[in-house]
């Protein structure tokens, strides 16, 4: 029986079926299942790999008051926090979402929140849906902290899912499997 049990998982790892969630995404998005996933490279080097977990409803977008998500990012080398959130604040920038004063306040919060990372570390990020969204971060599955403001929760997510991404190969594949189930 072992030995069956053992096939069939190997056989369901070998055709790409998906585990479940970590307990952290599973609690903040209830039915999770992953939408799609991949690589962030800069001039030819990986810089972390991408996972966008969804619920039932699919990603509705991040003003969405009913489809939460998690966006999860694993780095392939170690970074300084404070460099993550200097090219988080650079790319809200280069979306022009938010107003000058708003993205230095954000900038300020993620400067705070972001720790230095090393190889294979994670760091994710849980949009809450809802009346009042936002976004709580995670370190390695641990909260880091809550930001409680929509407009920071937005902006931080165009980053990767805004038709405007300066990544788009990446917004295609996160997105890839992201509908509403039927």
């Amino acid at each position: 029986m072992r030995r069956l049990l053992a096939t069939v998982v190997l056989s369901l790892t070998m055709f790409g079926a998906v585990a479940a969630p970590p307990a952290f995404i599973a609690a903040d998005v209830p039915e999770a299942r992953l939408a799609g996933e991949g690589e962030y490279t800069w001039f030819g080097m990986r810089i972390y790999r991408a996972q966008l977990w969804v619920g039932a409803n699919g990603y509705q977008g991040v003003a969405s008051a009913t489809a939460p998500f998690v966006l999860e990012l694993r780095y392939a080398r170690a970074l300084d926090g404070k460099k993550i959130a200097e090219a988080s604040h650079e790319q809200m920038q280069k979306l022009g979402v938010g107003t000058e004063q708003q993205r230095l306040a954000w900038l300020a919060t993620m400067q705070r929140i972001f720790p230095d990372v090393k190889e294979d570390q994670r760091i994710a990020g849980a949009y809450r849906a809802g009346i009042a969204p936002g976004v709580r971060f995670y370190l390695d599955g641990k909260v880091l902290a809550d930001v409680s403001d929509g407009d920071f929760a937005r902006a931080f997510f165009a980053i990767w899912l805004s038709p405007d991404s300066t990544a788009p190969k990446l917004r295609a594949a996160l997105l890839q499997s992201a509908a509403p189930l039927p």
